[in-house]
């Protein structure tokens, strides 16, 4: 599953490497790799897998769940799919609450007393989907476990999850995805040993400077 995972987000261009131009995470880190797990709708195909992968992890995992939360934006559609699959309600969480209406985060359902298994697209340092976890506990619900597509692996989104008192499972991780991007001839060796520095720090890690030809 990781590997196939991991071709799916390849080949619809979910997944890129901006050596030269890096993007800058909310938390402030910059990265050499994007990634974005919008498309996959766009690819029903491809997005199949997806579904179908969360599906067969929680039953791999034993992960049961009366409610599949989706996280605001990104998370919302693949939480939706993977409800219906299951034949289980779905709600969304909310980054902030709205100013006007019930000013609620958690929208769809109530989730008290409920056990919620939240979806999300991509995990890097853990925030967003620890923030939505803590919104749904403050509703009654039962949060133990965390889903998403992939995760960078970072440490710090380790041990903030285990605080949490929650499970994170991803259905691939970026160590696949260079290994699938290099087969693919989608990234070179080089740029691949940039990314896997990258990852070993990324907070520390400073983007490669230009020489004067490639300026």
């Amino acid at each position: 599953m990781s590997s196939e995972v991991a071709e799916a987000m390849v080949a619809i261009g979910a997944v890129g490497f901006r050596l030269d131009d890096p993007v800058t995470f909310k938390s402030g880190i910059q990265s050499p790799v994007y990634c974005d797990n919008r498309k996959f709708p766009f690819w029903p195909q491809h997005w199949e897998k997806i579904i179908r992968g969360f599906a067969g992890l929680m039953h791999e995992k034993g992960i049961t769940c009366d409610v599949v939360g989706g996280i605001e934006a990104a998370g919302i559609p693949h939480s939706a799919a993977l409800g219906f699959v299951m034949s289980k309600p779905s709600i969304f969480i909310r980054k902030e609450a709205k100013a006007h209406g019930a000013k609620k985060r958690v929208e769809g359902g109530e989730v008290a007393g409920k056990n919620v298994v939240l979806i999300e697209d991509l995990v890097t340092t853990g925030g967003s989907s620890l923030s939505a976890v803590e919104a749904l506990r403050e509703e009654g619900a039962v949060v133990k476990d965390c889903l998403c597509i992939i995760s960078y692996g970072f440490p710090e989104a380790q041990e903030s999850f285990a605080r949490a008192d929650v499970r994170l499972h991803a259905l691939t991780n970026f160590e696949m995805v260079l290994s699938v991007a290099l087969r693919q001839k989608s990234i070179d060796e080089a740029s691949a040993a940039v990314v896997r520095e990258w990852m070993s720090n990324p907070r520390g890690w400073k983007a490669p400077v230009q020489s004067a030809e490639k300026q």
